[in-house]
Formats: structure tokens, C-alpha cells, sequence
């Protein structure tokens, strides 16, 4: 079967998907974790680890926000305890709450630890880094149009920069942004729903019906009157609720969680499926398909750029959002 290789993406290192980094070496993975753990018991650690807790309300999510095992970050905190004299936490059917003890401590330790990060964050912006690594995180579709101009351009005019891009759906590159494993996201802006995001537009979207070039359809089409039948992005995908919420009832004959799969299905003749209308035509012929142009009921997303709200962005995040910027107003 026909591929398609974006050459502005094909040297970027690109994050694998989770399924596979979860195979790879569990064991040594456990035994780095716990190397880790031994070595960062000091009071500093010990009272980032609590502030992170308290902020999560979870030992669980804390400990995979922070990479550490669940039990190393327990014995952490008892031992934070310890030296307290007191609790600092309870459990509660949904995570865990503040012992009076905890609360004065986080009331007594917070402002300081806020204001040793913007100290930190403001040398950071008044050197100008010029090199490092930039992680940035984006729904699938936008990799095969927008994303490949936005970093060919960036790399070319930063030799020295790392951009490490993963692919995620729209919750996931939320949820990887607002954690701080990812600097950057871009996104479609139903999916954005924190206060901790801050978001930038930067142009809408329209769908269209893609089919196999033999299918006999006129140029525009009304889906609301068609008998659908589509392969489509797992349920919890913002497409795939945009096309639901547009009060369409297709019948989802497969599911895909790349283009490049969804292509393929819909190459063999599965079904059809509705995707960006940016999407190259170049793509679309290498698989024997066509757009069909959406008109009823309108289809459309906005697509924006996510940060974190309360976190000026380090100079580089800043340039490639420019970049952005002025791809998208093209």
C-alpha cells in the first residue's frame, strides 16, 4: 500500500506511542526508578514531592507526574512525616486531603517554592536560551499539513534545538501540557476546558468526506440525508465527538488512531471518513481517494495553541509560537 513520509518531519525525533514505550525494559525501568529515588531523599525533594501531592489531591497521579514509583513516593513522604512529627495527609476515597498539619505547611512553604521558580524562570528569560530541547505535542491530523511547515520552518533557523514532537488526540495533548510534559501544544479548542491553559488561535478547520476516487458523489454534499458509513478516531477523539455533536449518526464501521491507518481502511473499501479539507491532495492520491466538500450541517473546528496559563513560556517556546502565528495567517 501507497505511504506518505513528510520530509520536514522525517528528521525531528519523534516521541513513541505509550504502547511501545511501555514494552521496552520494564525491569531496568523499575531499577532506574528506584536509583532515583534512593538518591533524592534531601528535605528540598522531600517538600516538592509533598507540594506536588497536595496539588494532585492523588499519591497515585502525583507519583507518574513525577516519574517515581508509587511506593518510593510514600516512603518519601513518611519520612517527610517523620521528621514533621506529624500526618500531613489522609486518604480518602478519591485520592488524598490536607491533614491541618499538611495545610500549614503547604500555606507556610508555598509562596516560597512559587517564588524560587519565577527567580529561576526569569535568569532562564534574560539569557535567551538559544539551544535545548523543546517538547511539543499535537493532535495527529495537524502533522500531515500545518505542523510540517510550522517545523521545518523553526529547525531551519534553530540548528541547535531538539524539537521533540508527539502525537497525541486532543485530551492528551491537554493533559500533556498541563502536566509540563510537553511545552507546547496544539490543539482543536473544544478539548480545552482548564483555567491552568492559557490559548491562542490560530485558524479554523473545515472537514470534508473522503472516498475512493471511483465513488460517484457530487461536489458538495449534505451529510445530514446520506446513509454514513465511516471509519473514524476512537470515541474519546474531538472529531470524532464533532461529528456526534453536529447531530450526525453515522455507522462507524472501523476505528483508526493514525491517518495513515484511516487511509488505508478507507482505500480498501471499508467506508469512507471525514477528516481536515487540509489534508494534501497529494496524499490522498498516493491511496485513490478524493475530498468531497462538506455542506450540511458545517463541520468546523478551531485550532489553537495551548501553554500553561500561569508560566511565562522560555524564549524558544516563544519563537516557535510565532512561527506559528505566521504560518497560520497564510
Amino acid at each position: 500500500m501507497p505511504g506518505y513520509a513528510n520530509p520536514a518531519l522525517a528528521q525531528i525525533p519523534v516521541v513513541p506511542d505509550r504502547s511501545l514505550v511501555h514494552t521496552v525494559n520494564r525491569a531496568s525501568m523499575s531499577a532506574s526508578k528506584r536509583g532515583r529515588e534512593g538518591s533524592m531523599d534531601t528535605p528540598d525533594r522531600q517538600l516538592r514531592y509533598f507540594l506536588r501531592i497536595a496539588e494532585l489531591k492523588s499519591l497515585s497521579r502525583a507519583a507518574e507526574d513525577l516519574d517515581q514509583t508509587q511506593s518510593g513516593l510514600s516512603r518519601q513522604l513518611a519520612a517527610l512525616e517523620a521528621h514533621v512529627g506529624k500526618p500531613l495527609f489522609v486518604r480518602t476515597g478519591r485520592g488524598v486531603e490536607l491533614t491541618e498539619a499538611g495545610a500549614r505547611l503547604l500555606d507556610g512553604i508555598q509562596p516560597a517554592y512559587r517564588n524560587i521558580d519565577r527567580v529561576l524562570e526569569a535568569v532562564r528569560q534574560r539569557e535567551g536560551v538559544t539551544q535545548g530541547t523543546v517538547r511539543l505535542a499535537t493532535v495527529h491530523t495537524l502533522s500531515y499539513y500545518f505542523m510540517a511547515e510550522v517545523v521545518a520552518s523553526f529547525v531551519s533557523s534553530h540548528e541547535h534545538v531538539n524539537l521533540s514532537v508527539m502525537g497525541r488526540s486532543s485530551p492528551e495533548v491537554v493533559a500533556l501540557v498541563e502536566s509540563g510534559k510537553a511545552d507546547v501544544g496544539f490543539v482543536y479548542d473544544a478539548a480545552v476546558a482548564s483555567d491552568n491553559l492559557a490559548s491562542a488561535t490560530l485558524f479554523d478547520d473545515d472537514m470534508c468526506l473522503i472516498v475512493r476516487g471511483e465513488v460517484q458523489l457530487p461536489d458538495d454534499v449534505d451529510l445530514s440525508g446520506m446513509d454514513l458509513r465511516l471509519v473514524g478516531f476512537p470515541p474519546h477523539y474531538a472529531l470524532r465527538k464533532m461529528i456526534h455533536s453536529a447531530g450526525l449518526e453515522p455507522e462507524f464501521v472501523a476505528e483508526a488512531e493514525t491517518i495513515d491507518a484511516m487511509l488505508k481502511l478507507v482505500s480498501s473499501g471499508v467506508g469512507a471518513c471525514i477528516l481536515p479539507s487540509r489534508i494534501p491532495d497529494k496524499l490522498l492520491t498516493e491511496y485513490g481517494l478524493r475530498k468531497v466538500r462538506v455542506q450540511s450541517p458545517i463541520l468546523r473546528r478551531r485550532v489553537v495553541a495551548i501553554t500553561l496559563a500561569n508560566r511565562q513560556p522560555l524564549p524558544l517556546v516563544s519563537e516557535l509560537l510565532a512561527v506559528a502565528h505566521r504560518i497560520a495567517a497564510q
